[in-house]
């Protein structure tokens, strides 16, 4: 990789492919904590752990789970669902005791109460499902009628330590828990984005495809709506179960879809495919996913359509995911980051389409 793709906001960058044996293979979900890295390593339905973040490119994992070792890949492990699988895991969170994560395509959040110790180990808990054996979109089937158990394809997941959020992506809402489930087939407290547990049409104000979920020190939420190229933000949590979001990140206004605001080129306020956004001191950082960029916002948008500070990973904001640098390969900068992690000053990017992450340290 060519480092001075990333801009002269971060420094001391390097790549890590995950294990040697079978390294990542479009690695959709990141997160650090204590130390602590946490991936989904997507395309190929794993989850890694590793107990020290990782400083060369190669490092093989402590643990990995929906698998019964390093080699297997498999869908489920090439069989039928259960406690021990998983298929296309996304989001993941983690505080260095419990982990939570998003098995999306198995309809299903699974918990570990404990940090896992050993390889393909079961998961406590499933959410979404009634059991660790079915795994429908909405329990039935597509084309059922969600419900405060159900779930479609959650790909974000987020906890502070007590509650609980999904971004329950297909059926175009977030539900909230008031507490981390310790039983199979929870029923959710609250929904954010639609009126009632049952409904699944949508309006332009409310999520449309909700992607990922993350709430700050401060009750304040953001999240990655992909299929409107913005993201959305809450100054206080607690307002999302009742009313639109403060603050529109990427559009205009809650009728506003264009990808790059209907341009040809990115800018420093438009957004392509966005997956993530996290925090970082007083401001935020957002996955511009389909920009192959990270814009930095030095303080939490206020207003609409907020211009951001900084990029990361292109050369100016004017610069998007097709052009010269990427004719012939895309190795050299990041090519479609889907989800973003802090750890202090540092910064770890799940460089997606070049199955790999990117690991620096934010000069911000």
């Amino acid at each position: 990789m060519n480092f001075e793709t990333l801009g002269p906001n971060v420094t001391n960058s390097y790549i890590f492919k995950g294990s040697e044996q079978t390294p990542f293979l479009a690695p959709r979900g990141v997160f650090v904590a204590n130390n602590h890295l946490f991936v989904s390593d997507t395309g190929r339905n794993r989850v890694f752990i590793w107990k020290q973040l990782p400083t060369s490119e190669y490092q093989e994992p402590d643990i990995v789970l929906g698998q019964s070792n390093i080699s297997e890949t498999g869908r489920n492990s090439g069989g039928l669902v259960s406690e021990n699988t998983l298929h296309y895991p996304s989001g993941i969170w983690s505080d260095g005791r419990v982990l939570i994560v998003g098995d999306a395509w198995n309809h299903r959040v699974l918990i570990w109460h404990t940090l896992p110790t050993k390889n393909g180990q079961a998961a406590d808990v499933v959410v979404g499902q009634p059991d660790f054996r079915s795994n429908q979109p909405n329990v039935k089937g597509i084309g059922n009628t969600p419900s405060a158990q159900t779930l479609n394809w959650p790909y974000g997941v987020f906890s502070d330590g007590n509650h609980l959020w999904i971004a329950d992506t297909g059926n175009r809402r977030i539900l909230f828990y008031e507490d981390i489930p310790k039983t199979n087939y929870k029923a959710a407290d609250k929904v954010i984005g639609k009126p009632d547990f049952t409904t699944r049409d949508y309006e332009n104000h409310e999520p449309i495809w909700p992607y990922s979920v993350k709430v700050n020190a401060n009750k304040q939420m953001v999240v990655a709506d992909t299929q409107f190229y913005r993201n959305l933000i809450w100054n206080n949590a607690e307002d999302a179960f009742s009313k639109p979001a403060d603050v529109i990140v990427g559009q205009a206004n809650f009728d506003a879809c264009g990808q790059n605001q209907f341009g040809l080129f990115p800018s420093s306020k438009s957004l392509n495919w966005t997956y993530d956004a996290c925090f970082y001191k007083d401001g935020l950082l957002v996955n511009d996913t389909g920009n192959s960029r990270i814009l930095w916002f030095e303080t939490l948008p206020k207003d609409n359509n907020a211009e951001a500070t900084a990029v990361i990973g292109k050369r100016d904001f004017k610069t998007g995911s097709e052009n010269k640098e990427t004719l012939h390969g895309t190795s050299s900068s990041l090519y479609w980051p889907f989800s973003i992690s802090t750890q202090g000053n540092k910064l770890i990017i799940a460089d997606t389409g070049n199955h790999r992450l990117v690991i620096t340290d934010l000069k911000f």
